[in-house]
């Protein structure tokens, strides 16, 4: 199976001196979901929690709602020309009963973000298969002070960062603030996949009082990963895009952007957040 991390060779040249060592590096692999048997989708990531990966990508395609929908994950042997286990094709069994939605050019629509169609068909594609409307769920209020010591207690957490520098992470809070779950990965969506697939296969969905922090920007996909979980607050360090942030006005998300220090930007879902005026401040 492939591993969290790869050494390379390296030429480091530092204040003119050069000398030649070996890299702690990422590892990035491509995976390929199998849905009852069918090729789905493919995605680069990080080998690790593939599982629950797969099963958080169905969770945000609107196949999966809890851990009855899956009747099985498993690697499929005889996935290379020798028929040996290459352990990036993975299987996922649904339940008899379960209903496979129409994933066809409709999951390009409301799931790639550079895949240039119309961005009103993506919003009404979330809105319309989001099983947990997040505008119907008890309100969240969460205090800017605590949303500031989130960033600093996620990069506490992000092992494998420490020792790469390459990896994206993506990590649950609850509303006091405590560390739910991390995960990394090279691509901040599959990070948020491994979290909403953990959840999943310990009956933990939706998310419903669980706040959503991703390193980075936060791009529509994100958003509606969120929006699929049924997270009603999704922060992120570095800035949203313009869809995203069309999606969680539609849909209620309270998105934060720019979460540095003190500092950010609330730009749909205000209402969630402990808002004080100068005079109170």
């Amino acid at each position: 199976m492939g591993r969290v991390t790869e050494r390379r060779k390296v030429i480091r040249i530092r204040d003119g001196a050069v000398s030649a060592r070996p890299d702690t590096l990422v590892a990035e692999e491509p995976l390929e979901i199998r849905l009852n048997g069918k090729p789905l989708a493919i995605t680069m990531r990080t080998p690790g929690d593939d599982f629950a990966l797969a099963a958080g990508f169905l969770v945000s395609e609107g196949v999966l709602a809890s851990d009855d929908d899956l009747q099985s994950i498993v690697y499929c042997a005889g996935a290379t020309v020798d028929g040996s286990n290459s352990y990036n094709v993975v299987d996922v069994r649904t339940a008899p009963d379960v209903v496979i939605p129409d994933i066809t050019l409709e999951r390009n629509v409301y799931t790639t973000s550079s895949c240039g169609l119309c961005g009103k068909a993506s919003l009404d594609a979330v809105r319309t298969t989001a099983r947990w409307p997040i505008a119907d769920t008890p309100p969240v209020r969460v205090d800017p002070d605590l949303l500031a010591l989130l960033p600093d207690r996620l990069r506490a957490a992000q092992r494998v960062f420490d020792r790469t520098g390459g990896l994206h992470a993506a990590a649950l809070f609850s509303e006091s603030g405590e560390l739910l779950d991390v995960r990394e990965d090279v691509g901040r969506h599959n990070a948020v996949d491994k979290l909403v697939g953990r959840a999943l296969q310990s009956g933990g969905l939706p998310l419903s009082r669980a706040l959503l922090l991703v390193s980075g920007r936060a791009s529509f996909e994100l958003a509606q990963k969120a929006v699929m979980a049924g997270i009603p607050v999704l922060a992120a360090v570095s800035a949203p895009s313009s869809l995203a942030v069309d999606l969680a006005a539609e849909t209620g998300l309270t998105l934060v952007g720019f979460l540095r220090g003190s500092s950010m930007n609330v730009y749909a879902g205000e209402d969630r957040v402990v808002l004080r005026t100068a005079a109170q401040a």
